[in-house]
């Protein structure tokens, strides 16, 4: 069965973890695939906002097993350090594709988000949690420190403390927690109320003029990793590429009208130039 899903209808795109019989456990399929997913919803320039869900009982239960059924990676020599380097490079891009995207990303997430589930959702805009949800970097649990986002990401979106404690004694953090500490925007009833969530944010903001969401998108980006000076200077000199006054004067005249507004899409990239000829 396919890793996941992909829909797009009116502006948003919806990813479905399509494996619940392991949990939605990340296997090869996804780590091979899903930066693709994104770059080509990147490029197509019809993707205003994503929502990603999970089919069966739990979001994403981490890496899967049968990652290491061939045997633990070694590192005993220096050209097999330089090998998995890289192959944990890979898998982080994978992740980091969220983050760079053009479009906010929305996790709807019910039962486990563990491992490299934690990973993934870290890496997106916004997070809806179902009541029974929880979180957990499970990878002190099996000896090894987590390597795919969760201990760079999570301190800049939560209490450090906090995150120090599930990273060294591998415990669970619930729904309400994560949202009493800044880590999960809303918590629902149930797994059905949480994608109804997702997809209610999501449609408003497919709504708003796509340009001014990926520029806040960068600009909140770039405020996390740099000062507040530098991201004012960014901003200023960002601003003028994104400064649309169409986009301003139809949404001015929509609110007045309480009417939706006609945004364009963004434009789709032309990638003739980075991509092998056939």
């Amino acid at each position: 069965m396919a890793a996941y899903s992909v829909t797009t209808e009116n502006g948003i795109t919806h990813i479905t973890f399509t494996r619940p019989e392991v949990s939605n456990a990340m296997g090869q399929e996804f780590w091979s695939t899903f930066a693709t997913t994104i770059r080509d919803l990147n490029e197509a320039g019809k993707t205003r906002v994503c929502v990603v869900s999970a089919e069966g009982k739990n979001f994403c239960s981490g890496m899967e097993l049968s990652a290491f059924s061939s045997g633990i990676s070694k590192t005993d020599t220096p050209e097999e350090r330089e090998a998995f380097a890289y192959m944990v490079d890979h898998l982080q891009d994978t992740l980091t594709s969220l983050e760079k995207s053009r479009f906010p990303v929305i996790a709807a997430v019910q039962g486990a988000c563990v491992g490299a589930g934690l990973d993934f959702v870290s890496a997106c805009d916004l997070i809806v949690a179902s009541e029974e949800a929880y979180f957990r970097i499970e990878e002190i649990n099996i000896g090894m420190m987590a390597d795919v986002g969760s201990l760079q990401r999570l301190p800049k979106l939560m209490p450090e403390h906090i995150v120090r404690e599930l990273a060294y004694l591998g415990s669970t953090l619930t729904a309400s927690d994560a949202k009493q500490y800044g880590f999960v925007n809303d918590v629902c009833a149930d797994k059905e109320a949480t994608l109804s969530r997702a997809l209610e944010m999501a449609t408003i903001i497919s709504k708003k003029a796509p340009i001014a969401i990926a520029g806040s998108k960068r600009a909140i980006t770039y405020a996390r990793d740099h000062s507040t000076d530098d991201a004012l200077r960014w901003a200023s000199v960002a601003q003028a590429g994104y400064w649309k006054p169409s986009d301003i004067m139809q949404a001015v005249q929509s609110r007045m009208t309480k009417t939706d507004p006609n945004f364009e899409d963004p434009a789709p990239i032309n990638t003739t130039m980075l991509r092998p000829q056939k």
